[in-house]
């Protein structure tokens, strides 16, 4: 395999821009790393572009499957790659697969309205993944799902359910249209207790900004907005943490 040893090398120089959101939409690509996250994306077949190794993973069976598009890199290299403190030393670059226009939008959905934080976002999606869900839809101001700090944080979910970036306004729109019931999430003693509602299969939960919660505007567009009692003295929770609880409380009413 073709072995690069320099950072400064011109290509390992590209890759690193594969961090920034507006270089993953030009070239349509971005990038993973770890084993795991790579694992993965093989078993559910995404397109992989390139695969970055060190010496340790060359005589890997998922390797030698990409041998044809597999390099080896030097530590240094995998050390300036990574956007982790301990990096695993393998990468792939894969397709960005964007999702085709929704045409059966049914069943149980997230929606992020200006989520920000990658972090949160990636949770969101794991968390979505693990209840069961059938799909996340973020807004446009949202965190871009193929940034290195929500891929790391969704672990493998994102190739588990469909993922949609638009417009909120689009996207409650179309959720009404095949008539999705739809919660928005509400820190407002005038909004309902989540526990009292009746169990449904069709609806959509709104999630808003970290500061400043589901916009009045959207709330506004919502069937019914619902909020987490607070049973001690924090005044609210953690978007992700808020979205698990109502993900699961709303499964199991």
């Amino acid at each position: 395999m073709k072995y690069i040893e320099s950072k400064k090398n011109d290509e390992i120089k590209q890759l690193k821009k594969l961090s920034a959101t507006k270089n993953i939409r030009k070239t349509g690509t971005y990038m993973i790393e770890g084993f795991h996250l790579v694992r993965e994306a093989d078993q559910y077949e995404q397109e992989f572009v390139k695969l970055l190794v060190t010496e340790k993973y060359e005589d890997d069976r998922l390797v030698k499957k990409y041998h044809d598009i597999a390099v080896t890199i030097s530590e240094d290299v995998a050390n300036d790659l990574s956007e982790t403190k301990t990096p695993q030393g393998i990468f792939a670059v894969i397709k960005v697969n964007e999702e085709n226009d929704l045409t059966d939008f049914s069943g149980k959905w997230v929606m992020l309205d200006d989520v920000q934080d990658p972090g949160n976002v990636g949770t969101i999606v794991r968390t979505a993944d693990a209840a069961g869900y059938d799909g996340v839809i973020t807004s446009l101001d949202s965190a871009d799902f193929y940034q290195p700090k929500v891929q790391r944080s969704m672990q493998g979910s994102q190739f588990h359910l469909p993922i949609y970036r638009m417009d909120i306004n689009r996207a409650i729109n179309l959720a009404k249209k095949s008539q999705l019931k739809i919660y928005g999430s509400q820190v407002n003693a005038k909004a309902k207790p989540y526990n009292e509602l009746t169990k449904i299969d069709n609806y959509a939960l709104v999630m808003g900004n970290e500061a400043h919660g589901v916009t009045k505007e959207v709330l506004g567009e919502t069937d019914e907005n619902i909020y987490i009692p607070i049973l001690g003295k924090a005044e609210s929770l953690n978007v992700a943490v808020a979205a698990g609880v109502l993900m699961y409380g709303l499964q199991t009413l």
